[in-house]
């Protein structure tokens, strides 16, 4: 489901997370937002939908725990690592309870 994956999805509602306006940023964002999907990706999240809540959510604390020097970084990684191993694990967004998986 990876290669369906568009940064540019997620893109307005990670500049609203990161309390961003204009379009300076934006190609720095979208790189985040596709290096907190190929992360999930490499977990063994094989859905990600980046309209599915639990998905954003993961991506953009990524996208906060990654974005220029963020308040209180041990939090979000804690958080973010918590959320990709819920994810992992679930048989909505992994193959391993699939019997072709």
């Amino acid at each position: 489901m990876l290669n369906d994956f568009n940064a540019e999805d997620l893109l307005d509602a990670a500049k609203v997370t990161l309390r961003i306006t204009g379009f300076d940023f934006d190609g720095e964002i979208k790189d985040i937002i596709a290096a907190a999907a190929n992360d999930l990706s490499v977990a063994g999240v094989v859905n990600i939908i980046p309209t599915e809540p639990l998905i954003k959510r993961a991506i953009l604390t990524y996208c906060r725990l990654h974005f220029g020097e963020p308040v209180e970084p041990a939090r979000l990684k804690a958080s973010y690592d918590e959320q990709k191993a819920q994810l992992k694990v679930s048989s909505g967004f992994t193959d391993w309870g699939n019997g072709d998986g």
